[in-house]
């Protein structure tokens, strides 16, 4: 176990980039905002220090983050808490309803649009099409882009976090049925217009392939158990890739899938691995995560609420 570990670490730290923002949000999705949504950036620092993400990077990524308003800071005597802001922390509480999830969600049969009904530059279209991409939204046409089942309000509250709240008044988000005949398109025909699957599930299946010699060892039992800092840091890479999946899939219902998914062994994967590394990553973050007072927070009851249904790939107890 811990030969396979330190081979997938060695493979993160050798990243040609490695997008410290990125992963300091998964780690305040996954660990923070459980235990009050609060963090001593020294604190911060020694829990992702094992990744080789420098004191400087980790620093420098956390500013940027206040800057754009994710985060905000508060000062206790020499030391500082950084924290989320309430519309960081609005994004956050929606991934994390996808991410934690026991299954997909419905679909009430309805598509939600976003259509631009003003001018907009060339750059101006390709940072929408971006900041959409990443939440999943498929793009028909140059004017229309669609999802099945994301919240509007929150999808149009994401671009003003990032910077881009001049460009709503360009936007009208609409609420759309299917009410066509035998002769229209079908909703199958929105999915191949809208969606590249086939990249999608390359990502998926690359994840499963990735986790999967993981979880097969955890499951033989006491020769494979792992240790807590080892646990904590093979959950936050757990959750940071499959968050990363996660914010560019659609969810598309089922109906809509081509057949065998691996989006949904993903899912399945996910919960198990995580479940079984909560235990001894709780007790690492417990020992290790603290505020800028010395103090160490309570893990909050969303903690095990997570993941809670039966999963059909979890070993008998």
């Amino acid at each position: 176990m811990i030969d396979l570990l330190q081979k997938h670490l060695a493979e993160f730290r050798q990243q040609s980039r490695i997008k410290a923002g990125s992963l300091i949000i998964s780690v305040f999705g996954d660990a923070v905002l459980p235990r009050g949504g609060r963090i001593w950036l020294g604190s911060l620092i020694g829990l992702l220090e094992p990744l080789q993400l420098s004191d400087r990077l980790i620093r420098t990524s956390i500013f940027r983050l206040v800057k754009d308003e994710w985060m905000c800071s508060e000062a206790i005597g020499r030391r500082a808490d950084y924290m989320l802001t309430p519309a960081g922390q609005r994004r956050f509480e929606e991934t994390a309803r996808h991410i934690y999830a026991s299954n997909a969600p419905l679909w009430d049969r309805r598509w939600r649009l976003i259509l631009t009904v003003g001018e907009l530059d060339t750059k101006q279209r390709e940072r929408l099409r971006r900041a959409f991409f990443w939440q999943g939204f498929g793009v028909v046409g140059s004017d229309c882009f669609v999802h099945p089942s994301t919240d509007l309000a929150t999808a149009l509250d994401a671009l003003t976090t990032e910077g881009m709240g001049d460009l709503l008044k360009n936007l009208m988000p609409l609420l759309a049925a299917n009410a066509g005949s035998d002769l229209s398109a079908s909703d199958a025909d929105m999915v191949k217009r809208a969606w590249d699957l086939e990249q999608l599930g390359t990502s998926y299946s690359d994840f499963v392939v990735r986790y999967s010699p993981f979880l097969t060892k955890l499951r033989q039992g006491v020769n494979n158990q792992i240790d807590d800092e080892s646990a904590f840091l093979l959950r936050t890479l757990l959750i940071h890739d499959y968050r990363r999946l996660l914010l560019r899939d659609p969810e598309l219902p089922d109906v809509l899938l081509p057949a065998n998914w691996p989006g949904q062994q993903a899912r399945l994967l996910c919960k198990e691995l995580y479940r079984r590394l909560l235990g001894p990553s709780e007790r690492h973050i417990e020992l290790h995560m603290k505020l800028a007072n010395g103090t160490t927070p309570a893990a909050l009851p969303m903690l095990g609420e997570r993941f809670q249904k039966q999963d059909p790939l979890s070993s008998p107890v």
